[in-house]
């Protein structure tokens, strides 16, 4: 996707906002969801060639939307603030526990281009021949089963059809055939965060009208979650001129690249005493948020 820039010194930043005949979409026949799925994918696509937008971050906290509904279907209890402390305040040596190798897994998925290489680093548990035959066999080109959605519905119900229990496998597949098919650079998890249990139990063509379904609500979510992160990532750069901490622009980077981050983390600073320090000022500049609420242990994010 080529992107395209925008001015870096506005701090009113805008995006067209989704049309309201997406967002109130009506029916339930195949042709009716198709057409509302593809004027959706049309809508983000233009988003995410938005320079303005932490694109990085986006996919991250897409991912973390996505994480609890893997985590949710495998019937853990698990949500946003423990998936962040599961992975974000781990030590060398230790093990995330399932909950948080769910969210490790959707975290590696989009952080690097869409290939299988990248794909298998992400799912390390299977091999990669096992992964490309799951998205090879559902190739649209070949199998004629039509645009995108529909390739991603057909490769959710081949990995279930062979691994009924492995709903996260099978979501992570499904956004990789839409990105692909898309010509996106990245996994953006849409299908991920959008289906439902009851939606993983179909086959066929109410999958298909299901994974419709979840693209038109996931775009709309993804939309709206790129036009707060735009604002405030232009708020975050804007205040960065008045850190006079030595390592503060690596630290920012961070920041815009990450859903959450620990002071331990900005290794720039060159101090622990040093990254808490410049936390504090940045949300004592309202460009970044205390995530946890906690005394100690936090965790920072725009």
């Amino acid at each position: 996707m080529k992107p395209v820039r925008s001015n870096p010194d506005r701090d009113d930043i805008t995006l067209p906002r989704m049309p309201s005949w997406v967002t109130s979409p009506r029916g339930e026949a195949l042709e009716d969801v198709a057409f509302m799925s593809g004027a959706a994918l049309g809508h983000l696509h233009l988003v995410l060639v938005r320079t303005d937008v932490p694109q990085s971050l986006l996919r991250e906290r897409l991912a973390l939307r996505a994480t609890e509904v893997s985590v949710a279907l495998s019937g853990r209890p698990e949500r946003a603030a423990d998936l962040r402390d599961a992975v974000q305040l781990l030590r060398l040596g230790d093990q995330p526990g399932p909950a948080g190798e769910l969210y490790q897994n959707w975290r590696q998925a989009v952080e690097r281009p869409v290939s299988v290489k990248a794909l298998h680093r992400a799912l390390p548990s299977y091999p990669a021949t096992e992964l490309a035959a799951w998205l090879d066999q559902c190739d649209g080109r070949r199998t004629g089963q039509g645009g995108p959605v529909a390739r991603a519905a057909a490769v959710l119900e081949a990995v279930l059809s062979d691994q009924p229990r492995a709903e996260h496998l099978g979501l992570i597949l499904a956004d990789v055939a839409l990105a692909q098919s898309l010509g996106w650079d990245h996994v953006v998890p849409l299908l991920g965060g959008g289906l439902t249990p009851r939606d993983l139990r179909k086959t066929g063509e109410p999958l298909r009208v299901a994974c419709h379904h979840a693209v038109v609500g996931s775009a709309i979510e993804a939309t709206r979650m790129a036009a707060d992160l735009a604002r405030r990532a232009a708020r975050l750069k804007a205040v960065t001129p008045k850190l006079r901490a030595k390592g503060a622009g690596q630290a920012v980077e961070l920041f815009l690249t990450r859903d959450a981050v620990a002071p331990a983390a900005l290794v720039s600073l060159n101090s622990d005493r040093a990254a808490r320090r410049l936390c504090d000022r940045l949300v004592d500049l309202g460009a970044v948020r205390e995530l946890t609420g906690r005394n100690t242990f936090r965790l920072y994010g725009v």
